[in-house]
């Protein structure tokens, strides 16, 4: 998607979308990897927390017409879906931890 960005935004927000974009995947599995409950919710919220972010960097390029609406809505599905899927997954092992 950050392809299409303007080359002056290549260490601006082409940055800021891509490594937030990573950070998802990549902080679920290093909680997954600390192999304790407690660090695994606490790297969930961390993945949670940068749905978010993605979220809003994407209303910024939105806005500043580097991304298509359209476009935008198509990936805010996902990223609901996945802000979904991980509250589940954290009210599900806060619960089953007691905490």
């Amino acid at each position: 998607m950050t392809e299409a960005f303007p080359a002056g935004e290549r260490f601006g927000l082409t940055v800021q979308i891509r490594r937030s974009a990573v950070s998802i995947p990549s902080n679920i599995a290093e909680g997954y990897g600390r192999g304790a409950t407690l660090d695994y919710v606490r790297f969930l919220k961390i993945a949670r927390g940068s749905v978010y972010e993605l979220d809003t960097q994407l209303l910024f390029a939105v806005e500043m017409k580097y991304f298509e609406e359209a476009a935008y809505a198509e990936v805010k599905g996902s990223l609901d879906e996945t802000e979904r899927v991980l509250a589940g997954l954290i009210r599900s092992l806060e619960r089953a931890s007691g905490t």
